[in-house]
């Protein structure tokens, strides 16, 4: 009971989170003063121009279910929890055990001012996931409001793939948050932000391989197998999908490691 509870507030405090100011005491009593301000016609004029801020991409998941989640016996679904969004601040390690064999990740912040502890924990593994929101190439990052997401995510796997020290560490690319790409694209013409794309705007799949080459030809050493996946946080299936090909890639890169030692 009591890790319902913690969890029920997990998604009420990313809700809330949301609503800068609100505390959980107050929050059943202005649910419905934010379920009226949500269906405001100019409220959702502005929302679709959310780019041009720093919205969490669920904002829209949990006004939508507002009155569910003000109820006071609520108890969130597996949906809600995976819709939270928390940063990840400092240095985060879990073991699992998957088919008798133990993986361990270590998860570092993404921010600017997280990096610099990066190498803290880089010793010893075997693989990096390097996650990008692939949705984001309208918009810009939260410490100085000018620079592409994108932009700077390469720059950060540039710096990464090239490190001498992950000569022999294999670095697997997630592009993710495609289902908000799909939506995005039609809206968002990308050759505003990325002069160099000839492909056509209006293609998913033009778009997905045009930032996927971004980040290949970051690679120095061209000669190193290159892994990338599109992926869907959200959708269970897609990521016990694509997270056996990298359980696959994983254990063969330790086989690897193993035989040169």
């Amino acid at each position: 009971m009591q890790k319902n509870n913690e969890v029920s507030n997990l998604v009420k405090f990313t809700v809330v989170d949301l609503l800068k100011g609100i505390d959980f005491t107050t929050f059943v009593d202005v649910s419905p003063v934010i379920r009226d301000f949500w269906d405001d016609a100019a409220i959702k004029k502005t929302y679709e121009q959310r780019n041009l801020f720093q919205i969490s991409d669920s904002c829209q998941y949990f006004f939508d279910h507002m009155n569910r989640i003000a109820l006071p016996d609520f108890h969130p679904t597996n949906k809600d929890i995976l819709y939270c969004r928390k940063a990840t601040r400092g240095i985060s390690e879990h073991t699992f055990e998957i088919n008798k064999i133990p993986f361990r990740f270590i998860d570092v912040g993404g921010q600017r001012s997280q990096r610099q502890k990066w190498f803290q924990c880089f010793s010893d593994i075997t693989s990096i996931l390097f996650m990008v929101a692939s949705n984001e190439y309208d918009q810009v990052i939260l410490e100085d409001r000018r620079t592409n997401r994108v932009v700077e995510s390469r720059s950060v796997f540039e710096t990464i793939v090239n490190n001498q020290a992950f000569s022999n560490v294999s670095i697997i690319l997630f592009m993710n948050k495609s289902d908000l790409l799909i939506e995005k694209v039609p809206k968002s013409d990308i050759r505003l932000y990325f002069s160099d794309f000839t492909g056509d705007n209006l293609s998913v799949r033009d778009v997905q391989f045009f930032l996927i080459d971004k980040f290949e030809n970051s690679r120095k050493d061209r000669a190193r197998p290159f892994f990338y996946h599109f992926t869907t946080a959200v959708d269970t299936e897609n990521i016990r999908r694509v997270f056996k090909d990298v359980r696959e890639s994983i254990l063969e890169q330790n086989l690897k490691t193993l035989m040169m030692q």
